[in-house]
């Protein structure tokens, strides 16, 4: 596909098309991580796992008065070494 950076307001922008975003199985308002690899701009589609959670927002709700302990989970079983 060839396309052409455009200017939008202060910003510049490039047009994808809906065909070249399907095969890239990106869709809009996806979040992408957009790189640069010895000259070439990389585009790819950031995937979430486990339903979407965002670890900074999860981490941001843990109090600031917590404090970690250690916890018990029983004892060994099998091979496993405590």
């Amino acid at each position: 596909m060839i396309t052409k950076i455009q200017k939008w307001g202060n910003s510049q922008g490039l047009r994808l098309s809906r065909a070249l975003l399907s095969d890239a199985q990106i869709e809009v308002g996806d979040v992408v991580d957009v790189a640069v690899h010895k000259g070439t701009v990389i585009v790819r589609p950031i995937r979430r796992v486990r339903g979407g959670h965002d670890l900074r927002k999860l981490v941001s709700r843990i109090p600031k008065k917590y404090k970690p302990s250690e916890l018990s989970w029983g004892r060994p079983v099998g091979r496993e070494v405590w």
